[in-house]
């Protein structure tokens, strides 16, 4: 009997190579797998299963991920206000994570022999892939075909056509990652450092031109609706977010950064619903949270952020994290209004039952109330006592 191997399946050109290389030429039935987090129609799906289908794949699935990928991981996201290098909401980086977990898992109740990926071995995908498929399916081999055999595209077409398949593999100008959590973008532009993205590269075609505000509400921590509307489900409430916001070409931006692989890495991206997200509960953590839960959340979730955008989201110090980030969401309720503007958005204020800006204390740089300045006068000289003796003692030294 023939092996099994089990292949993460886009329907691109490389897993598409994939398929025909793996049962052709190594003689293996192959169990082709769509991870679905977020980012695929009904339609498209439907396209990508057919297109296994006529490759060759013994069996093709697919698996919805989403609403484990958004209760995993994007609200942990959004409670650390979580951004790379202050700018990218790690919309792939994320998302692969979780559909490596959910390959590894269906290769290991199916009983197959081997493990696949078509990412090359010039990228972040390859290790994020093969970390979990190690974790969680260690006894299973990973076959890694494009990476092993550093194929040119040409090359997989002629393969392809060889083999019966003479479809058009015309190359788009751009190549896009589409998720619930943002879609990411490559081309010419972003193999430099000086170049920026068109407006033709984004997916969302720039199409309000008049401003308007929106309220996003939140409870929890949790997105929990959009202006009037309430959603049972803050997957709902993202996508809301986005089909509003997205037409002012909001969330759009070039992300530079370091690879795991050590080489620096440019990507484009448009995340409209995901940027005014983590913004607007920025903006009401600064209101309801203590200065030292902000501070110290500010550090662990940039760990956190770190870590998750280079594979290790099952190392148990994640869960660590996570805990200490859904307690300091007890009072993150409320509501933000935000000015969606072309190419621009500004918060403009919050609402919320827990708002630590209270009259009630004191008002900034106008009314005391529940302290006198005597108070503030033993305040500022038992602050300023250590520093003083300091420079006391080192007054004859003028360095």
């Amino acid at each position: 009997m023939k092996k099994k191997v089990v292949l993460a399946f886009s329907g691109g050109l490389d897993t598409s190579y994939c398929v025909k290389y793996l049962s052709e030429t190594k003689g293996l039935d192959v169990y082709t797998v769509i991870v679905n987090t977020g980012g695929f129609t009904e339609n498209e799906l439907t396209n990508i299963q057919n297109l296994a289908q006529t490759l060759g794949a013994v069996k093709h699935e697919t698996i919805d991920a989403t609403q484990q990928y958004y209760e995993q991981c994007i609200r942990f996201l959004v409670y650390g206000n979580i951004l790379k290098n202050g700018t990218y909401p790690l919309s792939v980086s994320s998302e692969r994570v979780f559909q490596a977990m959910a390959l590894a898992n269906y290769t290991n109740e199916s009983g197959a022999d081997y493990i696949a990926h078509g990412s090359t071995g010039a990228g972040n995908d390859q290790v994020r892939f093969d970390m979990i498929f190690n974790i969680l399916a260690p006894e299973i081999e990973i076959l890694t075909p494009i990476r092993e055999q550093q194929l040119s595209r040409e090359q997989e077409i002629q393969f392809l056509a060889e083999h019966g398949h003479k479809l058009d593999w015309q190359k788009a100008q751009y190549s896009l990652n589409q998720g619930l959590w943002g879609t990411t973008i490559g081309g010419k532009e972003t193999l430099t450092s000086h170049l920026s993205l068109p407006d033709e590269a984004y997916p969302t075609r720039i199409t309000e031109e008049n401003p308007t505000n929106v309220i996003v509400h939140f409870k929890n921590g949790q997105i929990s609706g959009v202006d009037d509307a309430e959603f049972e489900n803050p997957v709902q409430a993202i996508r809301a977010l986005n089909t509003l916001a997205a037409p002012y070409g909001i969330g759009r931006d070039i992300h530079i950064g370091d690879t795991i692989i050590g080489i620096k890495g440019r990507v484009g991206f448009e995340a409209a619903a995901p940027i005014l997200i983590i913004k607007a509960h920025q903006a009401l953590e600064k209101h309801v949270l203590s200065k030292w839960q902000i501070h110290w959340k500010d550090q662990l979730t940039n760990w956190y952020g770190m870590l998750l955008h280079e594979g290790q989201f099952l190392d148990p110090v994640m869960r660590d994290i996570e805990v200490f980030m859904e307690n300091s969401q007890k009072v993150v309720s409320g509501s933000v209004e935000v000015l969606l503007a072309q190419q621009n958005f500004q918060i403009l204020g919050i609402r919320s039952p827990h708002d630590l800006m209270s009259p009630e204390f004191g008002s900034y740089g106008e009314m005391n109330i529940s302290w006198t300045g005597e108070d503030v006068r033993g305040f500022a000289k038992i602050l300023a006592n250590q520093s003083r003796i300091y420079h006391t003692v080192n007054k004859k030294d003028k360095r």
